[in-house]
């Protein structure tokens, strides 16, 4: 991320496209017909161009966020400096709001890999949704339980797991949470940059860089000058995450 990219801006649509965005979301799906559209008319949207970021590092946490389409990378800043990539979020994932509802600002950088659209509810708006219906609030505390467990594998990953096996299980994630079927294998549909990768599994580009080249020359993937993967032989590189 660079000091240079620009925020986001607010953008019509309509109500019925708000509506059909939250049916596709996890966090709102068994919920009325009724409450979905009462959650969609009190949502506002926001458009990000390739680049733009929703919020930054650091600031408080005032609104929850949904991806309507389009593509968030998440990016944290350490303390030494150093830039993490945490995972990708895509249509229907919700962002920003672990940190809403523990009263900590944003812990990373949700920047647009593509050109992409959310919903977004101010924290008082949301408040009054789960207490209008309940589900929501049980939902939210198992997202957060699940974003706090894996962080933890994360980090467990990092310390102890070779880095064939964190590569391949970074790309694995993607695959799972944003892959699609093909005729010859499960496409990633999103550019995913080298340097992404290493900065998600901890190593160097030049590691990554020589994995890749590995796995693509043995047909496990398949490289597009695109940046999109193609997994060509999923059952391979599952055994190569799963390598003791």
């Amino acid at each position: 991320m660079t000091a240079a990219a620009r925020s986001c801006r607010n953008l019509p649509m309509d109500a019925s496209a708000r509506t059909a965005v939250l049916e596709r979301s996890n966090f709102f799906s068994g919920l009325e017909r009724a409450a979905i559209e009462d959650a969609a008319e009190g949502a506002s949207v926001r458009a990000l161009d390739k680049g733009e970021t929703l919020f930054q590092q650091g600031d408080e946490a005032t609104h929850h966020f949904v991806v309507a389409w389009g593509r968030l990378r998440l990016d944290q800043t350490t303390p030494e400096g150093k830039n993490v990539v945490l995972r990708f979020m895509g249509p229907g994932d919700l962002v920003g709001s672990v940190a809403v509802f523990r009263g900590v600002p944003y812990p990373a950088t949700p920047l647009a890999v593509e050109e992409t659209r959310v919903l977004a509810w101010s924290a008082a708006r949301m408040t009054a949704l789960m207490q209008d219906h309940p589900v929501l609030a049980s939902k939210a505390m198992g997202m957060m339980g699940g974003r706090i467990e894996e962080l933890q594998e994360r980090l467990q990953q990092v310390a102890t797991q070779q880095v064939e096996r964190r590569i391949a299980g970074a790309i694995l994630r993607i695959a799972g949470q944003s892959g699609r079927k093909t005729e010859v294998g499960v496409e990633i549909p999103f550019p995913v940059a080298r340097q992404d990768l290493a900065e998600m599994t901890g190593t160097t580009l030049h590691t990554v860089s020589r994995t890749l080249s590995a796995w693509i020359e043995e047909g496990i993937l398949e490289g597009r000058r695109s940046s999109r993967l193609v997994i060509l032989k999923p059952h391979r590189l599952v055994e190569i995450a799963e390598e003791a």
